[in-house]
């Protein structure tokens, strides 16, 4: 079954914050790293993945992501240490 992905990468902890969205979460993860696409991203050197979440639909996932992008930045960051306080970089363990 397709996942669909969520996700929220940074530059350093407690740094510049990016919400995404995309159906290949290592894939995607790798260009920003690699800084395959100009952008956001790119500019400010946002390779960090801190958090992520996994869905069914992509209609789900792109609602989740609408509704991350307009949390502040306090509600962002309390997401993302919920689950990982030191903001390692998860993408690692996608693999």
């Amino acid at each position: 079954m397709k996942q669909y992905f969520v996700y929220i990468l940074t530059n350093k902890h407690n740094g510049t914050l990016y919400v995404g969205f995309t159906s290949d979460l290592p894939k995607r993860i790798w260009e920003h790293k690699n800084k395959v696409a100009d952008g956001f991203t790119k500019k400010h050197g946002l390779q960090n993945l801190v958090y992520y979440e996994i869905f069914e639909t992509p209609e789900t996932a792109i609602h989740r992501e609408k509704r991350l992008k307009k949390y502040t930045r306090a509600a962002k960051i309390k997401l993302i240490e919920k689950d990982n306080k030191n903001w390692n970089d998860l993408y690692d363990s996608l693999r």
